[in-house]
């Protein structure tokens, strides 16, 4: 089983903010592939499914952001899973908007949900991060990320998040190269 994060603050005042574009990824995937409804475990909300072949568990956990790594590794711990199965949808500042990258291992930038998970479950989990892009000005960037989509935005949001949940088929099998393309070609104009 591969268990998949969502990182987000929980409540709904914080539903449309661009750090919590995690948690959209994961609601997303939850209804294109029919996983089970969420049920509470492990400080956050658990969904069981199959992408494939592949049993996933999407996870998110209600812990607020800086401790999202406490929760992840109970999950961890449960399921007998080590790094390798565990990916982390994110919010990346440094990525231009409505971009997807995925990487293995990396630093943290500054993402506390990153920080929280490193320090409870080590360097080297997939990230799937999914672009915010900078404001241009450090003294921006706090209320950049904690503010909400704009309304121009959604409906490049709402594609971006159908293509990734259209195309986890990849990532469910380890290829994330053809993940990143098939996403890419479905955001093309």
């Amino acid at each position: 089983m591969q268990i998949w994060v969502g990182l987000g603050n929980p409540g709904a005042q914080y539903a449309m903010h661009r750090h919590n574009v995690g948690f959209m990824a994961v609601d997303a995937i939850a209804e294109v592939h029919g996983f089970d409804p969420p049920k509470k475990a492990f400080q956050g909300w658990a969904q069981h499914g199959r992408i494939g072949e592949e049993r996933i568990l999407l996870f998110k956990p209600a812990t607020f952001m800086n401790r999202s790594g406490q929760a992840i590794g109970e999950a961890m711990r449960f399921f007998k899973r080590d790094i390798g199965d565990v990916t982390v949808f994110h919010d990346e500042l440094d990525l231009a908007a409505m971009k997807v990258k995925v990487k293995v291992g990396g630093g943290t930038a500054g993402h506390n949900g990153l920080r929280s998970t490193e320090a409870h479950i080590g360097n080297e989990f997939r990230r799937v991060r999914i672009g915010i892009g900078h404001p241009g000005h450090k003294d921006k960037v706090t209320k950049h990320v904690l503010g909400n989509y704009a309304k121009a935005e959604t409906d490049d949001l709402s594609d971006l998040l159908g293509a990734i949940a259209a195309e986890a088929w990849w990532l469910a099998k380890g290829d994330d190269a053809r993940f990143m393309n098939e996403v890419a070609l479905r955001l093309q104009p």
